[in-house]
């Protein structure tokens, strides 16, 4: 499909797709003038801007703002912007961001206006559908329905009442169809006095169908009566035909009279809605056409007993719209919130059924200042349950628009595509109705039913109904207070602020690992850090950036990170925190915002659209890598380079969606990075560029040395220097790599008195001149066993060379075993040491021995 704007008879219509398209007009103008158009713009999906360029393409330095501001729904402004003299070219020109499966309502522009164009002498005939009744005329001006005008008309044709019609601004007439069943609708009248209602059957109007046909079919008769459905909570029925609020002090269910609540109990304020005979006296009704920007008196939803629906509208592309209007949300007396907390919630039970491409738009506005969409819905959906949460006591109006089909559509094809809610329900609201009481505080002065509010972080014992503090690390549920189990304990590294309204980080952690204990300190990392990732584009090429801000403690429970929508420089700081216009403001722990730059002029004229809040609730920090339901992947992020644990910070917004039925929830893993100073390096997974893989949990690593735990004595050592001079010198320095920062200072060096060289050398002296000796004394001891041993053997060896069986002689000279031998040996050859040890290495295979002469030291006389 060719993407471009679109005529619409009386406006101009811009491109519903993810492409850039321009409806430019060149104009050369006498003198200086100025232009002026009327527009809507209602959908932030779509980036709207008007800029003027010269002949030689250059930006017009008048164009000071080019992003066109939102309007509210069904509401044209206008802008106006003045003009040089010479060429001005003019440009409307949106570029669509499309996120997920939701649908985009288009730009449109009406009323072009330009003053100082030098004017020609001929002018241009009407287009058909248009008419001029006075020559040279401004303009033309647009045929009204059931009439019709050929071109350079001067007057509108009427068509034949009976057998034609057309539509406004048509150039022909067209034949009246047959009446079918999407040509009428039903309605219910109030109750009456015997409690019955009656079924009413009117045509859609304009009617355009006919019943006199063959084949046509005719209305249903009207008044059939059925029983009324009963009082809403909080009614009551005083034998009239309506239902009447309760008086204050008072409840009902909607089926009995209205009771006081019982004493120690006040009634719990808000609206319930789940009976529909009357549009509710806070909620109205209506039609709107983007063309004719009504639908001709046509109700835009029915009541149906037990539910609400989308009424018939004029054509298939009518915005049906319902509103509820809430002046304010505040808690019951008991339950006196801390700034931040949930005030309310709006809570709705709908379901579509749809053969087209419906759309079912829930709006809010804030102090009617401007309607955002805060959630849509395409198509056909079940049964299911929608919930809001206020956070500001402010004036609130929320708003339901049905459309059948977003197509330019002048026929009623899709009649019976409709929207269903079933209930709705608003909490806390100032001026609302009570269906129950709850338990309220007493004061221990008083007695009876008087209700005290309790401080801030205090709940209500059960046994006394007195006020009771909330122990510390724990804050008071925001849904009820009665009971010690209404202090809900914080999560794992984080502590109550003082009035125990909410949990919150002082940027320090400690954690014990193998005996070893880990201090953090982040409070360096506390200013918001900001993550600018991309680019990124769109299926048709257009380029953008998502933009985050991620406070990681915030300031005791504050939420400090802002992203703010249409802004024309992001980077701008005139925004505070605390503004009480924040429709077009987030706060949060983390935000995130899509930058659309300038092809022009770069980020200095982006536009900032799209703020969301990914994190409003902090819930803990650890070590670990789950907690509640939050689970952080390990292959998400690179393996870490030391053996420090990261520290992951855990965040959940408490908005649900469509399609993250359980909020969004957001994972900030804390690295050790020593090579990262200051602020460090903020990134998302490489798996997932978008900081998401599926839209409701976002992972982000932050590396920094500021992440890293506190130094302790485990992250140095000793170096002991040499001894000198009677002195030895210690000195501390740090593990490398160094994976701490602050904490303990080094030691300081050490000096300490030690021995010098000179002594132990004289020790080594002394004690190898002693070594010396021994050794030399030991090898002369076992050289003389030596000899004893030769001497023993050779005498051995003669004595077996003897006669055969004949036994030696007694010797009484010979050598006892035992005794020493006392006589000399003498060798007939003299041998040296080393020609012995030859010769007893050899006796065994020689059969010769060494002569000896024995001496006898006996006389020889005897």
């Amino acid at each position: 499909m060719h993407s471009s704007w679109i005529p619409r008879g009386n406006y101009i219509e811009s491109n519903r797709d993810d492409c850039t398209v321009s409806l430019i007009y060149a104009v050369h103008l006498k003198k200086s003038g100025y232009v002026f158009f009327e527009y809507q713009y209602v959908d932030n999906n779509i980036f709207f801007e008007f800029f003027i360029q010269n002949d030689q393409c250059q930006e017009m330095d008048t164009t000071t703002d080019k992003w066109v501001k939102l309007t509210d729904s069904g509401e044209w402004g206008s802008h106006s912007v003045m003009l040089k003299s010479g060429t001005n070219i003019l440009y409307w020109r949106t570029t669509g961001i499309l996120m997920g499966s939701k649908a985009v309502k288009p730009v449109l522009v009406k009323n072009i206006t330009i003053e100082g164009v030098a004017y020609t002498s001929e002018c241009f005939p009407c287009k058909p559908g248009t008419f001029s009744n006075k020559p040279g005329s401004f303009n033309c001006q647009v045929c009204p329905r059931n009439t019709y005008s050929e071109k350079g008309a001067k007057e509108c044709i009427r068509c034949k009442e009976d057998s034609q019609f057309s539509e406004q601004g048509s150039s022909e007439c067209m034949e009246r169809p047959p009446c079918t069943t999407k040509d009428y609708f039903q309605i219910h009248t109030p109750c009456d006095e015997e409690g019955k209602t009656q079924i009413m059957y009117k045509w859609i109007e304009p009617k355009i169908c006919r019943e006199d046909l063959t084949d046509a079919i005719r209305l249903p008769p009207s008044g059939e009566k059925k029983d009324c459905p009963p009082c809403n909570p909080g009614f009551y029925n005083n034998g009239s035909s309506s239902c009447h609020p309760c008086p204050p002090g008072t409840f009902s269910d909607g089926m009995k009279e209205c009771r006081p609540c019982p004493a120690g109990t006040e009634p719990a304020l808000g609206f319930e809605y789940k009976w529909w005979n009357v549009l509710p006296g806070n909620m109205k009704t209506s039609c709107f056409n983007v063309g004719n920007s009504k639908c001709d008196g046509m109700n835009g939803w029915e009541v149906a007993g037990d539910h609400i629906q989308s009424g018939a509208g004029g054509s298939d592309n009518d915005y049906l719209i319902l509103n509820l209007h809430i002046p304010g949300f505040k808690p019951p007396t008991s339950m006196t919130g801390a700034t931040g907390s949930e005030l309310g919630r709006i809570t709705f039970v709908f379901e579509t059924l749809c053969s087209a491409d419906c759309v079912l738009y829930f709006m809010v506005d804030i102090n009617r200042k401007s309607t955002n969409v805060v959630e849509s819905w395409g198509g056909t959906k079940e049964k299911q349950a929608y919930t809001h949460i206020i956070f500001k006591n402010a004036t609130f109006t929320f708003t339901w628009a049905f459309q059948r089909t977003n197509q330019g559509q002048d026929n009623r094809r899709f009649i019976n595509d409709m929207v269903k809610i079933y209930s709705i329900t608003a909490t806390n609201a100032v001026d609302g109705v009570a269906s129950s009481c709850r338990a309220c505080a007493l004061g221990s002065e008083q007695s009876g039913s008087s209700c005290v509010p309790c401080p801030p972080g205090h709940y209500i014992e059960k046994e006394t109904n007195q006020c009771k503090e909330c122990p510390p690390d724990t804050y008071l549920s925001i849904h009820q207070v009665y009971g010690k189990e209404a202090c809900i304990p914080c999560g794992p590294g984080s502590k109550s602020n003082q009035d125990r309204s909410v949990c919150y980080s002082d940027c320090f952690f400690y954690h014990e690992k193998e005996n070893q204990s880990l201090h953090y300190d982040f409070s360096n990392l506390s200013s918001v850090g900001s993550l600018m990732n991309g680019p990124s584009f769109t299926s048709k090429g257009t380029k953008y950036f998502h933009f985050f801000n991620i406070s990681l403690c915030g300031h005791e429970g504050k939420k400090m990170a802002l992203c703010t929508n249409n802004i024309t420089d992001f980077t701008v700081k005139e925004i505070v925190a605390g503004s009480d216009d924040y429709t077009n403001l987030v706060g949060a722990f983390v935000c995130q915002s899509t930058i659309i730059p300038s092809e022009s002029k770069g980020f200095r004229a982006a536009l900032s659209s799209q703020s969301i809040i990914l994190a409003d609730t902090f819930l803990g920090v650890t070590v670990e890598t789950t907690l509640q339901n939050i689970n952080i992947k390990e292959d998400m992020f690179p393996v870490p380079p030391s053996q420090i644990p990261d520290v992951h910070f855990f965040y959940k917004s408490s908005t649900t969606t469509t399609s993250c039925i359980n909020g969004r929830s957001t994972a900030v893993k804390m690295r050790c990075n020593p090579t990262k100073s200051g602020a460090g390096v903020i990134s998302v997974p490489s798996k997932c560029p978008a900081g998401t893989c599926d839209g409701c949990t976002f992972y982000f690593l932050w590396e920094s040395a500021e992440a890293c735990p506190l130094c302790t004595e485990h992250d140095f050592h000793e170096i002991e220097g040499a001894c000198k001079r009677g002195f030895q010198e210690t000195l501390y320095v740090w593990n490398e790599p160094k994976w701490c920062i602050k904490g303990i200072s080094l030691p300081e060096k050490k000096l300490a008195t030690c021995e010098t060289v000179d002594f132990w050398l004289k020790v080594g002296a002394g004690v190898g001149a002693f070594a010396a000796v021994l050794l030399v004394a030991l090898t002369c001891y076992f050289w003389k066993k030596n000899q004893k041993l030769e001497y023993k053997y050779s005498k051995l060896v003669m004595t077996t060379n003897s006669k055969e069986c004949e036994l030696p002689a007694a010797d009484s000279c010979a050598i006892m075993e035992g005794e020493d031998n006392e006589e000399e040996v003498v060798y007939s050859n003299k041998q040296s040491l080393l020609g012995k040890l030859k010769s007893l290495a050899t006796k065994e295979k020689e059969d010769h021995f060494e002569s000896v002469q024995l001496k006898t030291s006996r006389s020889p006389n005897i």
